[in-house]
């Protein structure tokens, strides 16, 4: 009987203190990213590894900083893009809004400039954040262009965006109290399951040879520090997207998951690596959350690259294969451009447009001469937003045995008649020259690591599977080929 209570106490002992465990304190208002969420009283809250907030909820929130809500006028230059197009006006209704994103949609509460505004989906304060809410808040720009995210990757206009939202900080309420070594979960939709970092499987990360020049370690942490909002699924998010938080452009996106995720396949110590790891494998939970409630990543152009690798790196690091499990309404832009069929120089492996201004036809299989101008379109596409960008993810799915489980092997053999230094269809082509870009990478390093270790790279088992997106009528699916 007295073993029995001594047990008892210790018990009730180590639930009062692990209250307060893990950093966790009573706080009655957090601030991040320059945003404060201000709460009725002191509320024990916590960060995840990521760095994220948490508050034990219910918990009633009072007031945000900076204070959404209307201006008095509005001096935005509105410009139009070089396809005549733009989301913006000078609506004055809402700066520095906050959501409860729980699907995603195409449109949001954030910033009234941007066309897609609703004034319903914007949060009023004072407010109840219930248990497994997340509240995602912003602070928007006051004038326009701003620097982009990651200009050191970019140049000429790229330099500068026009997107309204500066900074963006998500708050997770919860019931329980997480683990010392939570990630967060998906700012989006339901799923609360906990991963930790004492699951990661760090012995399935190569050890590389360092080549010559490797990106920083440090401008590569940031690039991934905070959240990125991706659950606008529209290309008018390049014009909403928090510019200190993320690229707004998919072929920058996935240029940086390409280099960080080769930056982890090096031989560098564990806890060189371990924040950047900790932070894509971050990335692909949100990316998971978001597909699981509807979330799909094949819009026309450039917009929607690099969301696919970030799932599967979490799937992998993480044992977790139930998160490379994913519903047929996650499409991703590597998968619908690439397919196989009979290109008009004997290619084999193929790419096409998709959408854009419009459903876009096939136009590999036609010679150059028989292109209409979309077409021609499509082509400048392929070659400046898409392909250099994806060389990077590849090869990191080579060395992490991960063809098999990206499951569409049409974008690897894709890539790899990108990435061909020699050029077998030479003659087939003739006057119609192979492009200069092709052969290589967006970025050095990742053309440098190909060029490494793409010959060394472990032997696959492919997935044979290969889908082709087509339209049918004006609804477009993947179908078997």
């Amino acid at each position: 009987m007295k073993n029995s209570c001594l047990k008892l106490i210790v018990a009730m002992a180590y639930i009062c203190l692990s209250q307060y465990a893990f950093g966790a304190s009573k706080r009655s208002q957090i601030t991040q990213y320059g945003i404060t969420w201000i709460f009725d009283k002191p509320m024990l809250a916590g960060q995840y590894i990521t760095g994220d907030w948490w508050v034990q909820g219910p918990v009633k929130v009072v007031s945000v900083s900076p204070t959404p809500g209307s201006v008095a006028s509005d001096t935005t230059r509105i410009t139009l893009n070089h396809w005549n197009d733009t989301s913006l006006s000078r609506d004055t209704s809402m700066r520095n809004g906050s959501m409860i994103a729980t699907k995603p949609t195409e449109k949001h509460g954030y910033d009234s400039r941007n066309q897609l505004y609703d004034a319903k989906m914007s949060v009023r304060f004072p407010m109840v954040l219930q248990p497994n809410q997340t509240l995602i808040s912003t602070e928007s720009n006051v004038n326009l262009p701003v620097d982009n995210f990651c200009k050191e990757c970019v140049e000429g206009r790229d330099s500068t965006v026009k997107t309204v939202l500066k900074s963006a900080a998500v708050l997770t309420c919860v019931e329980q109290v997480p683990s010392e070594d939570a990630f967060r979960p998906s700012y989006v939709g339901g799923d609360r399951r906990e991963f930790r970092l004492r699951d990661i499987a760090w012995r399935k990360l190569p050890k590389l040879a360092l080549p010559d020049s490797v990106p920083s370690w440090s401008k590569m942490e940031r690039y991934f520090d905070r959240p990125w909002l991706d659950h606008l699924l529209t290309w008018q998010q390049q014009e909403i997207v928090p510019n200190e938080n993320e690229p707004n452009y998919g072929r920058e996106q996935a240029r940086l998951v390409s280099m960080a995720s080769l930056m982890l396949m090096l031989d560098v110590p564990q806890k060189q690596k371990e924040k950047l790891t900790i932070e894509l494998i971050q990335r692909g939970i949100d990316l998971y959350g978001i597909a699981m409630v509807g979330g799909f990543w094949n819009e026309g152009g450039g917009h929607s690259s690099g969301r696919k690798w970030p799932i599967l790196f979490a799937s992998i690091m993480l044992n977790r294969p139930e998160l490379a499990k994913l519903p047929e309404s996650a499409v991703f832009q590597e998968d619908a451009q690439t397919y196989y069929g009979k290109g008009w120089f004997g290619q084999t492996a193929l790419w096409q447009m998709i959408k854009h201004h419009g459903e876009r036809d096939t136009y590999e299989e036609k010679r150059p001469d028989e292109w209409a101008q979309w077409d021609k379109t499509s082509e400048s596409y392929r070659l400046c937003c898409t392909s250099s960008a994806w060389v990077g993810t590849a090869l990191a799915a080579y060395y992490m045995n991960a063809q098999e489980l990206w499951g569409h092997d049409a974008f690897f053999d894709y890539v790899e008649r990108w990435m061909r230094v020699d050029d077998p269809y030479r003659d087939a082509r003739g006057i119609y020259k192979r492009s200069a870009l092709e052969g290589k990478a967006k970025d050095p390093f990742v053309t440098h690591m190909w060029k490494m270790y793409r010959a060394k790279a472990p032997k696959q088992q492919k997935s044979n599977k290969n889908l082709k997106w087509i339209w049918d009528g004006k609804v477009g699916k993947m179908v078997v080929q």
